[in-house]
């Protein structure tokens, strides 16, 4: 099991991006954290689940309909804490 802690920048607030994020997330039913938004405009993802499924996680989030708006991702990998049960939308 896997940990990643994303930071995503680029046009990613007030577009839908936490929704889109959260969709993925959900498709994959082994995928688990949260997505916010920041104070300085980026978008923040901390996410669980097997190393396979955060790539595949990560690609989606990239190459999907709103994945054209990142122009950055910074992603940071943290030790697994087993912490969350779902994938949800925090404010």
């Amino acid at each position: 099991m896997k940990r990643i802690h994303l930071y995503v920048s680029g046009y990613v607030q007030g577009v839908g991006f936490r929704w889109y994020a959260e969709k993925i997330a959900r498709q994959m039913a082994d995928v688990t954290g949260f997505v916010r938004n920041l104070g300085d405009g980026r978008v923040e993802i901390v996410a669980e689940g097997e190393e396979a499924q955060l790539e595949r996680f990560l690609n989606e989030l990239k190459s999907g309909y709103l994945g054209k708006n990142i122009e950055d991702i910074q992603n940071l990998d943290e030790p697994y804490t087993g912490q969350f049960s779902a994938f949800a939308i925090t404010f």
